[in-house]
């Protein structure tokens, strides 16, 4: 048995093309993305020497190489365990992440080694609050006798846990109400007293409610409410600390009706509340100088004033006041961010953009406290607004600040996903991180390379127009005849494993020789389209889209669909339309279509292209949300959308659009859901004119689906639409197996979770018959499940984590179904063509069979060719971060149990073993890290042996499988020199025997 496997696999890696170390690099590529950073105080990034330290909305905790942008460590944290809070001390950096804070990690800075990790608490006892890290803090202490490092964190809102640098508790305090009545948000630490600052409700508002702890012990030292009046829980207050020698001195700075006051604490929690008299403040924030006694106050007119606390005088006052802060129509609103500088110093930051100026201003305000002084500066940079959007985030390295701005560093999150890093008014680097979040992706073939003239201007051509563009033409002659010589001489020709060139963005598109070099277009929900190269991972150009009229008001654009709607082919070149739902911040949905040029990003509506290029505004399609949008196989290849009314729009809406969608209408089947809570339907439909009802073509219902009881529709998956070059399978003993072709089949997913199981059903959408159904476990009651459906081949996975018999045991599962007609071979009934409506639709035999996957599964994909000739495999994206193909006589259902056969061994198949190979040869990626995938995109090449695979998730992947092996490219060591001059040697030996044998002939003729 392990022979008879061992001989499968290195058949396999004859017949399939393996990616060999010499072609990483070549024939793909692998980019490392960590997500758009937070923006929370806990998690906002921060300058730390020459690192940038953040944590992303990709659940992930990266250390980035201030100089260059390169990242220099991530850590990924798996979906149920989000990043709360982190904070960095000296060579490490820390992480609370958890429902509630449950786990403290602690990494190397350099490396980004785990030193430390430990659970505070179970995850199951995690309190959920909004936001989710309200209530969390950690703080990090140095005990300069011990030469040791210490932990507070503050978790659940309620509790308070000491540990030493090896994580050994040394404390824990919990709040007697268990956070019922107060919810502690602020942690504050002096060498003697731990400070707990939260909000405690009271009837008709909230109050401050302060509690100290030993330091040393943990002991409850005091416990008190403040008089404070404030009306919202979100309301914030500061605490701040301010160091003199020794000793450090909290204060806690709140509003209350538009009158800033502050309280000082000290251990036994006895003192008076203080008001700042004659300012009315409309709110105040910490920009990341609280441990230093500064933080910001915004005054009711616009105003900003930078407070200090005193510690030694007890006092609060406003030291500087940035008069125009406020936003207008000169102006954007300001970010204020707050750090040190070399000299211990505190240094502010304010950067907004100028519609003056058309650019972004910065202004650096250095405080001198030992003198009781303030300066200020700034500079104008060239921020691109309309390729990156608006700062949403600023972090401010103070250290880089002195008597001149030269070296002011500055890192920038905007609303598109990017993060720029500014040195003065240079940008040194950025990193597009939306694509770690991207939505749709679809491949666009590039043209040829090739002078492309319209047959209206030739046409206009005179006699001597001609003669010269003829002439012109012929200039390259020469070097095509000494470049065809030498590839005649020297065999040197393109192959499969030759990467293409790249680039400059001057250079046209154009694609290579065997058509690998494709665009890649992909829509993020931070508002940005992007056009990737195949061959290289670089961003060819990127668009932001615009919120047409919701602009005024604030919105977002989510991406739904995109479809290809013009190739190479057609004389307006490659299209793509993007279907979005723009959600406004009034709470209006509406279905806006972006058409955009592939190859250079313009809006194809738009007749003369404004330079420079404004934002991207589409079309408003449809007002209100989309229920299916769907693409017709026509000329126009029309958009069609149906909104909530099942009415059908279209795009383009021109009368050629229109008749064409009408003649396609009888064979429209659509399958949609039905969202009534307990009562899960599938409905199949069709569209028909009612001109009483609507001027639009309308959907109704032709069957329905019902459901069992709580089980919830996760997903409706189409079947995967290719070429079909075979419509059987010969057998050993000549029969044929025909597939089952139905054109109408869909996929559809479920959940139940009272039953703790998950559905699959494979439907004909036509009259909702039921072709195959399976029930499998929901692990953990979680139903993670991927599958796929490609012409008559069914593959989906699970965990199954139940043991249903003896010798069974919990593992990853990846199921086969293959659909053939009647009840064996030869039993032919032309599914492709048959009508679903017929009895023989239902007239079927499916082969199934289960196998064990060693590692579980996020995505999955078939290969897709040009004719469909090619063997399909299957792309999968495992757990262990890497890209791998199971090739289809791996996952043929109808491997034999026992020793192959003659006939058997004729098809190529062999025994059966349960084990899916954990075989190096069939992982894609190589050693490249692909983590979080949730799509792999397919597309053919001009090659029918080759595929294009790309990969999206956290990181982006590309790479090329030839599932049948390179049959249609000679080998790069075919020695072409030797066939040449075989061929020629063939020619002279017939050119001399050609004589001979003619005279020959003749003397027979004679004699």
């Amino acid at each position: 048995m392990c022979c008879l496997r061992q001989l499968f696999l290195v058949s396999l890696g004859v017949t399939a093309w393996a990616l060999h170390e010499s072609d990483v690099g070549m024939v793909d590529w692998n980019t490392k993305l960590i997500g758009v950073p937070h923006d929370s105080p806990h998690t906002a990034p921060v300058f730390h020497g020459d690192y940038v330290l953040a944590a992303t909305n990709n659940n992930v905790l990266a250390a980035l190489n201030a100089t260059d942008g390169s990242i220099v460590w991530r850590s990924i944290y798996d979906a149920e365990d989000p990043i709360m809070a982190f904070s960095h001390h000296d060579n490490s950096v820390s992480s609370l992440s958890g429902p509630g804070g449950s786990t403290l990690r602690t990494y190397d800075l350099e490396t980004g080694h785990l030193i430390l990790e430990k659970q505070l608490h179970s995850p199951v006892d995690g309190r959920l609050h909004e936001p989710q890290n309200l209530g969390i803090s950690l703080l990090r202490s140095t005990n300069p006798s011990l030469n040791s490092t210490a932990y507070l964190a503050l978790t659940n809102g309620d509790s308070v846990t000491h540990l030493d640098e090896t994580g050994d508790t040394l404390w824990t305090w919990n709040s007697p109400d268990q956070g019922s009545l107060v919810l502690y948000s602020h942690l504050i630490a002096d060498p003697s007293t731990v400070y707990l600052v939260g909000l405690a409700k009271s009837f008709a508002s909230y109050t401050l409610h302060v509690t100290t702890l030993s330091a040393t012990t943990g002991e409850l030292i005091a416990s008190v409410n403040i008089p404070a009046n404030i009306k919202d829980e979100r309301s914030k207050f500061v605490a701040v600390s301010s160091q003199t020698g020794p000793t450090t001195t909290t204060c806690v700075n709140w509003l209350e009706d538009g009158a800033l006051k502050a309280a000082v604490l000290t251990p036994d929690l006895k003192g008076q509340v203080m008001a700042l008299p004659g300012v009315k403040y409309d709110r105040i924030s910490d920009f990341g100088l609280s441990t230093n006694g500064q933080f910001l106050a915004i005054k009711e007119g616009g105003a900003a004033h930078v407070m200090h606390f005193d510690a030694q005088a007890y006092s609060l006052r406003p030291i500087w006041e940035f008069g125009d802060a406020a936003p207008s129509q000169v102006q954007s609103d300001s970010h204020f961010v707050g750090s040190l500088g070399r000299d211990g110093q505190p240094r502010v930051a304010r950067v907004y953009w100028s519609n003056a100026h058309n650019k972004a201003i910065h202004q650096t305000l250095t405080i001198n406290l030992s003198e009781g002084k303030a300066s200020a500066s700034g500079f104008a940079f060239p921020f691109q607004t309309f390729d990156h959007g608006v700062v949403r985030h600023v972090a401010f390295d103070g250290s880089s600040t002195g008597e001149t701005h030269e070296n002011t560093r500055t890192l920038l999150t905007t609303t598109t996903g990017s993060i720029q890093l500014w040195q003065h008014d240079k940008m040194q680097w950025v990193r597009e991180e939306a694509l770690a979040s991207i939505q749709v992706a679809e491949f666009v073939e590039l043209p040829e390379k090739k002078v492309v003239m319209s047959h209206a201007v030739m046409d206009e051509e005179g006699y001597f127009e001609r003669l010269q563009r003829q002439l012109s033409d012929a200039k390259n002659l020469p070097q095509y005849l000494a470049n065809f010589a030498r590839r005649f001489a020297t065999g040197s020709y393109a192959t499969v494993t030759t990467s293409a060139a790249s680039s400059s963005a001057e250079d046209t598109l154009t694609r290579d020789a065997f058509g690998f070099r494709q665009i890649i277009v992909a829509a993020t929900p931070y508002g940005k389209l992007f056009g990737i190269d195949s061959s290289n991972g670089r961003v060819l150009w990127s668009r932001v889209l615009g919120l047409g009229w919701a602009a005024k008001v604030g919105g977002t654009i989510f991406p739904t669909k995109m479809f290809v709607t013009r190739t190479v082919s057609d004389l307006e070149g490659p299209q793509i339309v993007l279907v979005t739902q723009r959600r406004a911040d009034n709470s209006l949905v509406d279905t806006v279509l972006f058409h955009v040029n592939a190859l250079t990003g313009d809006d194809v509506r738009e007749e003369h292209q404004s330079i420079p290029r404004d934002l991207l505004q589409g079309l408003d399609a449809v007002m209100g949300p989309l229920v299916d949008v769907f693409m017709l196989p026509n000329e126009n290849r029309t958009i069609v959308m149906l909104d909530e009314y099942l009415q059908a729009r279209l795009y383009p809406d021109t009368p050629s659009a229109q008749a064409e969608f009408e003649s396609f209408v009888p064979s429209i089947h659509l399958a949609l859901r039905t969202d009534v809570p307990g009562q899960r339907q599938i409905l199949g439909h069709q569209l028909t004119l009612n001109l009483e009802l609507s001027q639009f073509y309308v959907a109704y219902p032709t069957w329905s689906l019902s459901l069992p009881p709580k089980e919830e529709i996760r997903a409706i998956i189409p079947n995967t639409r290719g070429p079909v070059a075979s419509i059987g399978k010969v057998l050993g003993n000549r029969m044929t197996l025909y597939k089952y072709l139905n054109p109408h089949l869909t996929l559809v997913l479920t959940s139940s979770p009272p039953s703790s199981t998950c559905g699959i059903y494979v439907l004909d959408v036509v009259k909702g018959s039921i072709i195959y159904h399976a029930s499998v476990p929901a692990a953990g009651g979680v139903c993670d499940m991927q599958a796929t459906l490609t012409e008559n081949w069914l593959v989906y996975h699970y965990f199954d984590d139940e043991f249903s018999g003896t010798g069974e045991s919990k593992g990853n599962r990846v199921v086969s179904v293959e659909f053939y007609e009647g009840d064996g071979p030869d039993d032919k009934t032309k599914s492709s063509e048959l009508s679903s409506y017929s009895n023989k639709t239902l007239h079927i035999s499916a082969y199934e069979q289960s196998f064990i996957m060693p590692h579980g599964i996020t995505a999955i994909s078939p290969t897709l060719t040009k004719f469909g000739v090619s063997m399909k495999d299957i792309i999968v994206a495992n757990r262990k971060n890497s890209i791998q193909s199971i090739p289809r006589r791996l996952l043929n259902p109808r491997r034999p149990k026992h020793k192959p056969t003659s006939e058997e061994q004729e098809e190529m198949l062999v025994q059966y073993d349960a084990v899916l190979p954990d075989d190096a040869r069939l992982v894609l990626s190589h050693n490249y890290e692909v983590a979080n995938v949730r799509r792999i995109v397919t597309s053919p090449s001009l090659l029918e042996s080759t595929s294009l695979v790309f990969v999206y998730g956290l990181d982006l992947f590309f790479t090329r499988i030839a599932p049948s092996g390179t049959f249609d490219v000679l080998s790069e060591n075919f020695n072409k020199v030797q066939l040449v001059l075989t061929v020629a040697g063939l020619g002279i030996a017939i050119m001399v025997t050609k004589p001979m044998v003619r005279r020959k002939w003749l003397r027979e003729r004679w004699y």
